[in-house]
């Protein structure tokens, strides 16, 4: 499947794959919060663009554009602006994304990345058509602070979605007991984790020694069959390559 980033001539951008670690998981006591695979699988979901220097805003809680204030150089006047009001910041993406027929985009922030006193906003693009630009808007969340956006900081994620997928889902909400296999692992998985954490706090015990449960990080069910071929521990895309056609 084709990813491609036209980028208006006279622009660069830091585009790359997201990486799986994140400071603050580093940070975790003997890192343990990459023990959550769901955490880490997420981490790499996607390319981002990242800063290429500092930016500072500071919103006094007003609802115009002039209510947000940004601290930038000369160099950043076509990074970002106060477009909409209300405390939003936006950054421009000097360029247009093309996908595969009936694939769209979604832009956001850099999954499990946060930023003090500011969220990301998501938006969903068509990008198998659109010759539009879109941009990356950031809510500050607390009037009165001065909220920095780092330089080398993911400010946009984006990955591709297919259109009518979503739409073509069935949902349905149905009692455990009603599949009888499953409600019989789910059960027997609940009892092992109380027992597990308990033991955890026990020297001497396997669970101390084990330090956590591994079944769902190796794909192993229960009784330690594969539970997928296609189970993933790692999420490594390519990175973008430059193509100059002239």
């Amino acid at each position: 499947m084709k990813l491609e980033f036209y980028v208006v001539d006279g622009h660069s951008y830091d585009l790359r794959p997201n990486s799986p670690t994140r400071d603050w998981m580093d940070q975790t006591p003997d890192k343990y919060a990459y023990r959550c695979l769901p955490l880490s699988i997420a981490n790499a979901h996607g390319w981002s663009f990242h800063l290429e220097q500092d930016v500072r805003a500071f919103w006094d809680g007003g609802k115009g554009k002039s209510s947000l204030k940004i601290d930038k150089s000369q160099q950043m006047a076509n990074v970002c602006a106060s477009a909409f009001g209300d405390g939003i910041l936006t950054f421009f993406i000097h360029g247009v994304f093309r996908t595969e027929p009936e694939w769209n985009l979604m832009a956001g922030g850099s999954p499990n990345t946060p930023c003090d006193f500011a969220y990301p906003l998501t938006g969903v693009i068509e990008t198998d058509w659109s010759p539009y630009s879109f941009t990356m808007n950031w809510k500050i969340s607390k009037p009165g602070e001065w909220v920095t956006f780092e330089k080398g900081m993911p400010f946009c994620s984006v990955f591709p979605v297919q259109r009518e997928v979503l739409q073509t889902v069935d949902p349905v909400i149905k009692p455990m007991s009603s599949d009888f296999g499953l409600n019989i692992e789910h059960t027997t998985w609940a009892k092992e984790r109380i027992a597990f954490n308990k033991d955890l706090d026990m020297p001497g015990t396997d669970a101390r020694e084990e330090e956590w449960q591994k079944n769902y990080f190796k794909g192993k069910t229960l009784d330690n069959q594969q539970g997928t071929e296609t189970h993933l521990t790692k999420l490594r895309l390519k990175s973008f390559r430059t193509e100059n056609i002239y």
